[in-house]
């Protein structure tokens, strides 16, 4: 990385627990690339401020995590076809201080559903009502998949949510399965309360056939381990972080790093 200097490009990104997880990965593409940039992670205090910040400050990128991916879409200029299609914001470009604002989780999720060839005919149980399942239940309906069921206590937005897709909405899982379960809450998360629990019941994972976790952090979450010793197929948080950033990085840089230099910036990230 080179020496912090005046013209040196600054990325940053915002969540209410951070991690190094994107600090890692776009820092050592910098690196790989010979870029004159650096990326910073921050758990800001007041989100409309940060949002001023990256605009008077030139900052060029910034993502956006949990919990600020919907009320960061008010602080922006304009949404792009990706952010305003769910209402839901992860990532912001800033050019000349005209902050766009993109979603690059539901490209992840999208490709990974592909890339693991899960049937659009499984049903399917989301449990969460967030930004991030927003990206995951578009990315269901644009893919195929119609049977599906939204798992959320918030009945307004767990509601609002499976309608607005043409899906279910439950209140609580109670004895409920399905072939496909993902979870999109923060339970199993590094930093969260719940950091050890498990975000489905072990009846769940037994009755599924595979079984996704949007939780990147650690990658090997309490559902993704209970999974992979029944023998299920996973899908895991880590999956989503590197794609969603590798588009991030994109859309900052104009630059597409070759597979080698993301596969050598993921393996950066995972060994923190």
């Amino acid at each position: 990385m080179p020496i912090l200097n005046k013209d040196m490009t600054l990325c940053i990104s915002l969540s209410a627990r951070p991690s190094n997880n994107g600090t890692r990965f776009h820092n050592h593409l910098y690196d790989q690339l010979g870029l004159n940039w650096i990326y910073k992670a921050f758990a800001p205090t007041d989100l409309a401020q940060a949002i001023a910040g990256v605009r008077g400050l030139g900052i060029r990128g910034c993502a956006v995590s949990m919990p600020y991916k919907e009320d960061v879409m008010a602080l922006v200029d304009e949404l792009d076809p990706s952010a305003k299609a769910i209402d839901s914001v992860n990532t912001i470009v800033n050019t000349d201080g005209h902050l766009l604002a993109y979603n690059t989780d539901y490209t992840a999720i999208e490709q990974l559903l592909a890339g693991n060839a899960v049937p659009a005919d499984y049903s399917v149980l989301v449990q969460g009502a967030g930004g991030m399942a927003k990206a995951t239940v578009a990315a269901l309906r644009d893919a195929g998949f119609t049977d599906v069921t939204v798992i959320a206590r918030n009945e307004d937005a767990g509601r609002a949510l499976a309608e607005q897709y043409g899906f279910q909405w439950r209140a609580t899982l109670d004895r409920g399965t399905a072939d496909l379960i993902i979870n999109v809450t923060p339970i199993g998360m590094a930093g969260s309360p719940e950091v050890d629990s498990l975000s489905f019941p072990e009846h769940a994972i037994a009755a599924a056939k595979v079984v996704f976790d949007v939780v990147a952090l650690p990658a090997e979450t309490p559902l993704i381990k209970t999974a992979r010793a029944a023998g299920r197929q996973v899908i895991t948080g880590a999956e989503v972080a590197t794609i969603q950033a590798l588009e991030q990085f994109v859309l900052y840089t104009g630059v597409r790093p070759t597979d080698e230099q993301v596969r050598a910036a993921e393996d950066f990230m995972r060994a923190q």
